[in-house]
């Protein structure tokens, strides 16, 4: 009997665990394939320059202004109804942007694109929280990073494929079919989580949405403007008042859209932290690594993205490897080693000349790359979510999130400033790579910067929460889900480290 409860079980959190990894790789996938396409949406929407970087400014701005609201809410309203409406939003709009027929529909779609990302994305993140424990939770967190990882170089594959095989519209086309699947299929899988009888912090949404809203605008348009721009200035001293007034008020309501008591673990805060600055490398690693193949080394867009199969194939299998690494070694240890080698590798593209090869001068870096951003993920997602109550996953799994999408905005609006003024016109393979090796050579100072906060703040505070517990942070219920109410519905315990 109990055997046969647990292959229940074990079927039902494979479906769980499909349903989470297949909604996060499309949005993912959807925040990279932009890349290699937007060479062909300029050519064929008729976009200027400033029109162009809208195409993707519009949906990190709505995507990142919209994460703490929208996680949040799936705690409130029910995680199981809100994640299927976000999937019916991202497949519409996924829909209207593949047959815009102007730039300005175009950029709109995105908008509400991003409407659907901001919801979906915490929201699967919190349903590992809702479905899985112990081990079950570790090998779900380590495919989840996998994805994560993945998402983005896969992204650029598939983008290059598509429009190169067919057509740039075809990347957001493919949207729709699958996010209509995931809809019918999480209908029949998920149950939905209990709603939380409390008032919803209404006031609280404001600020939240309107002042990461205003951040991420005033560092995108730093990229054209400069940082010394009265409307970026203007953007960023808003936000940050807006910011300032969520804090003061969420520590008056009992049902915060952002919960203070998120950050009292030093843990958590680091994680935060060191996820913003990581992700601001990576950002930076994808978006100017791709210029350097295209027109440095003169790939097409379809051999652009094949170029970084050599860090997807590392990626992918380092990260599945971590439940086991986790076995015999600590949560900070994988995550300081993932983020050094990381960093080893970033250092070493960021020395890319023009004479250099495709073989040995970038793809022996991505192999670096590839390791240390398949070990990072998934510690760094654990530490984010530690010893975080059930009723609050959503609101954590935001600020995973947030930290997510506000590090990529940061980091590129950083890199290309740093690199504005490197290789002047980009004319020639000389310039292109002095432009790219003074971006990477920032996405390096980043990962360094990550680094030191991994070793003096997430390291320490998690091995002082172990100590305290008198166990293994890590290796905690290492027996995966048995109970039968696993079949009847969803688990509800709290957080395992």
């Amino acid at each position: 009997m109990t055997t046969e409860v647990s292959g229940r079980a074990s079927a039902k959190q494979t479906a769980v665990l499909g349903i989470i990894l297949v909604s996060y790789f499309m949005v993912l996938l959807d925040n990279s394939v932009i890349f290699t396409g937007l060479p062909s949406i300029r050519s064929g929407l008729d976009l200027s320059p400033i029109a162009l970087s809208w195409v993707q400014d519009a949906y990190t701005l709505v995507f990142g202004g919209l994460l703490l609201l929208a996680a949040r809410a799936g705690d409130i309203v029910g995680r199981r109804r809100l994640f299927r409406i976000g999937l019916a939003i991202f497949g519409t709009a996924s829909l209207l942007v593949g047959l815009a027929p102007e730039g300005w529909w175009m950029i709109a779609s995105r908008a509400v694109q991003g409407i659907g990302a901001a919801i979906v994305a915490p929201t699967s993140l919190a349903l590992i929280t809702t479905y899985f424990d112990g081990e079950a939770r570790t090998r779900a967190i380590a495919w989840y990073a996998a994805t994560a990882g993945i998402g983005a170089s896969l992204g650029l594959l598939v983008g290059g494929a598509l429009t190169e095989w067919i057509s740039w519209r075809a990347a957001f086309l493919v949207n729709v079919p699958i996010a209509v699947a995931l809809i019918v299929w999480s209908g029949t899988v998920l149950v939905e989580t209990p709603r939380q009888t409390r008032q919803f912090d209404v006031i609280g949404a404001l600020p939240a949405t309107l002042g990461m809203g205003a951040v991420i605008f005033g560092i995108i348009e730093s990229a054209d403007a400069g940082w010394g721009s009265a409307r970026v200035q203007a953007a960023l001293v808003i936000g940050a008042i807006l910011l300032v007034a969520l804090v003061v008020h969420e520590g008056r309501v009992p049902q915060p859209i952002l919960p203070l008591r998120l950050f009292r673990s030093r843990e958590r805060t680091g994680a935060y932290t060191a996820r913003l600055l990581y992700l601001g490398a990576m950002i930076g690693f994808f978006y100017f690594t791709t210029q350097l193949l295209q027109d440095g080394f003169g790939f097409s867009p379809l051999q652009a993205g094949l170029a970084f199969l050599p860090m997807t194939l590392v990626n992918f299998a380092v990260a599945l490897a971590v439940p086991r690494l986790s076995a015999r070694l600590s949560n900070g240890t994988l995550l300081a080693s993932g983020t050094a080698l990381t960093l080893a590798g970033m250092a070493w593209l960021s020395r890319i000349d023009a004479l250099d090869t495709y073989v040995v001068d970038v793809a022996l870096p991505m192999v670096l790359v590839g390791a240390g951003q398949g070990l990072a993920f998934g510690p760094l997602t654990k530490s984010g979510i530690a010893d975080v109550d059930s009723a609050d996953a959503g609101a954590a799994s935001g600020l995973v999130n947030t930290a997510h999408q506000l590090g990529m905005a940061l980091g590129l609006g950083v890199l290309v400033a740093i690199s504005a003024n490197v290789g002047g016109t980009l004319d020639g393979p000389a310039a292109v790579t002095d432009h790219v090796g003074a971006a990477l050579t920032g996405s390096s100072v980043l990962l360094l910067l990550a680094l030191a906060v991994v070793l003096t703040v997430i390291v320490p505070a998690a091995r002082d929460r172990s100590a305290a517990s008198g166990t293994s942070s890590d290796r905690r219920s290492q027996h995966p889900i048995t109970d039968p109410k696993v079949e009847a519905g969803p688990c509800h315990s709290d957080i395992e480290q």
